[in-house]
């Protein structure tokens, strides 16, 4: 039975998957609701869901209870999530405020940043599924802040699933924030025009690389955050820019800048840009893992990216429709599926393509 999102209550299960407005697994089916379910269900703009009428397990409807005697003990589950939204928020206020202090006073300090992106990093560095929520809080309107935060957000992750220490891992984390910093020198009307770019205003755009390089350095900053700043759009055979360096000249946060810029881009919102499936968004990071953004990061980034598939549904080129169930360890893009009981591994069954993942 379908029921509003302000109806559900604690103890419901869910009759199906629930997937947000990206196509993201927000909750399986049959879970139990609990608080911070709910919650997790509006932040994710789900408007309604499946509701399963049954009885639900003994067990967990004393615990449902208890935690009802409990009122404390909800509100600080629901108080902490809160705060996760309003560290994001506070987050995207603090680049809006850094750009606009760079472009009339020329400066940024650490303090800034640390001010703006350190809480969001202590509320939400041991989530698993904080990548997935930052899609959802994408908002065209503020393009340029958002993309800041989730590159800061995805940075921090990349370097910690490469094994990097908390506090390289927050360094990489502040590099992404930072690394469009240049842009508060670009023209505005450039910088948000709804369409493709004319040859003179690319080459203005490109030009954000050096700004930031050069207001990052004027701020006393880490050489390693001014060089992140300068060399984000560089690519490992030499096509990007501002200086078209290659492989071992590009300095290590660069090359996980890169890899977090490419997909936050490619998973935004705007107005020119169709909506990707996540399939195709990691299918495309993977074929610029050879030759142009840095294999290992990149693979890395998609490893742990792959999980978010299970449970979506997936169309071949025959037209058949089902469900993955599993994804295979290596082929990362040809997982196991469920066809209405029959399952098919594509791994093995390579004369099929895979047409589109939704919903």
């Amino acid at each position: 039975m379908q029921v509003p999102i302000n109806q559900i209550k604690i103890g419901d299960r869910l009759g199906s998957d629930i997937f947000n407005h990206s196509g993201v697994l927000v909750l399986s089916a049959a879970t139990v609701l609990t608080q911070d379910d709910i919650f997790k269900l509006s932040l994710h703009r789900v408007d309604e869901v499946d509701v399963r009428i049954d009885e639900q397990q003994p067990a967990y409807q004393e615990q449902v209870l208890q935690a009802m005697e409990s009122p404390p003990a909800l509100f600080a589950v629901e108080e902490r999530n809160v705060e996760k939204l309003a560290a994001y928020q506070g987050a995207v206020s603090g680049i809006k405020h850094l750009f606009q202090q760079v472009a009339t006073e020329g400066y940024v300090s650490m303090e800034q940043v640390n001010e703006g992106f350190s809480p969001l990093v202590e509320q939400v560095h041991q989530e698993n599924d904080v990548v997935s929520l930052l899609l959802v809080l994408n908002n065209k309107d503020d393009y340029t802040y958002q993309h800041s935060v989730q590159v800061g957000m995805i940075s921090y992750y990349i370097a910690k699933w490469m094994g990097q220490s908390e506090d390289e891992a927050l360094l990489a984390g502040k590099a992404g924030y930072l690394h469009d910093v240049g842009k508060s020198k670009i023209d505005p009307t450039v910088l948000t025009k709804p369409g493709r770019l004319s040859d003179e205003e690319y080459q203005h755009i490109k030009k954000h690389t050096i700004y930031g390089y050069e207001i990052l350095k004027k701020s006393g900053l880490p050489e390693s955050l001014c060089l992140a700043a300068l060399q984000h759009h560089e690519r490992m055979d030499g096509t990007g820019y501002p200086l078209r360096l290659q492989d071992s000249d590009i300095h290590p946060l660069a090359k996980i800048i890169a890899v977090a810029d490419v997909y936050s881009a490619m998973i935004s919102t705007r107005v020119y840009q169709k909506k990707r499936d996540l399939l195709s968004v990691l299918r495309e990071l993977h074929r610029c893992s050879f030759g142009e953004l840095e294999p290992h990061i990149t693979h890395t980034f998609i490893k742990h990216m792959v999980p978010n598939f299970i449970g979506k549904k997936l169309q071949l080129n025959t037209g058949e429709v089902g469900k993955i169930v599993l994804t295979h360890p290596t082929d990362f893009f040809r997982p196991l599926v469920n066809f209405d009981g029959y399952f098919i591994d594509l791994s093995q069954r390579q004369d099929l393509g895979v047409e589109h993942i939704f919903v």
